[in-house]
């Protein structure tokens, strides 16, 4: 029973964003023993992701509707692009943190569109599903764009929003002209035990019980929730990226979405960093690498 209840506040603190800026929980490893214990116990602390920065560039401000919710976006266009690309944040981020893949895209001659998920930035709401729900914004997305006379649409995601975007391919069948994903986990499961191991705890058997609760929280099977399956789905062309020092995503979870990935798809690991933005380290090879999958 104390298990289940620990489980419980792990749950929705990991998917229900704070209002109060200043209740961040540092890195687990920045933690104090002590701390990591009170972690343990009773979850992280998550502020509401907040937009940092605006575009450089003149952009228009977009609203759509996802069922209740509201979706903010930035619209960035390029003169005669060679199409559009929908750029997607991971988790506790905001389409703010996208502005430096954006520039990149632009230069390669291409109209941006950053979107916020419910939960973050400019959007509504303060809950977030680890990519499930968010698929239907990604959707919503697209749909935005067809209805407006926009084609040759690509698909940014990285971490979380790769996830979203996979799901949404497999789930509604949308069909852009290709999708670029940065470090999707291989499922819902896998990712949560890899935050575990991060503060040297065992994942069993509270990661499932936090899958558990977490989807009964927010309404859906969080076991259910499986890149490595939906990758089966995608048959537009993929450029997967990878960190070799990803220690919330592995290699493993890597080379199985690769593999069930249906059509022309490639691979580019970068072997110094992690989890995080790639552009710090790897700018060059990653403008590189997108402008030969573009082109």
């Amino acid at each position: 029973m104390l298990m289940n209840i620990v489980a419980i506040f792990h749950a929705y603190k990991f998917t229900h964003f704070s209002d109060n800026e200043n209740e961040r929980t540092k890195d687990p490893k920045q933690l104090s023993i002590g701390s990591k214990i009170r972690t343990l116990i009773f979850g992280i602390n998550n502020p509401r992701p907040k937009n940092k920065s605006f575009p450089k560039n003149e952009f228009e401000v977009i609203h759509l509707k996802n069922g209740k919710d509201d979706i903010e976006c930035w619209s960035i266009m390029t003169e005669n692009p060679k199409g559009t690309v929908v750029l997607f944040h991971g988790f506790s981020g905001e389409k703010s943190s996208l502005l430096d893949n954006a520039d990149i895209f632009r230069q390669l001659g291409y109209s941006t569109f950053l979107v916020d998920f419910t939960g973050s930035g400019g959007s509504s709401g303060n809950q977030t599903t680890i990519g499930f729900f968010e698929a239907e914004q990604v959707k919503t997305c697209y749909d935005y764009l067809i209805d407006n006379g926009i084609k040759n649409i690509y698909l940014f995601g990285t971490s979380m929003g790769s996830a979203a975007i996979m799901k949404a391919i497999n789930d509604y069948g949308i069909e852009p002209k290709g999708i670029i994903i940065e470090c999707p986990f291989g499922s819902m499961y896998k990712t949560v035990c890899a935050r575990f191991k991060l503060m040297n705890a065992p994942a069993f058997p509270m990661a499932g019980l936090l899958v558990f609760w977490g989807g009964l929280q927010n309404g859906f099977w969080a076991f259910g929730h499986n890149p490595t399956k939906y990758a089966k789905a995608i048959k537009c062309p993929t450029l997967l990226l990878f960190g070799a020092k990803d220690e919330k995503v592995s290699q493993q979870e890597i080379d199985e979405i690769f593999k069930n990935l249906s059509g022309q798809k490639e691979l580019k690991v970068y072997q110094e960093v992690g989890h995080e933005n790639y552009l710090i380290k790897y700018k060059s090879e990653w403008t590189r690498d997108v402008e030969e999958f573009l082109r």
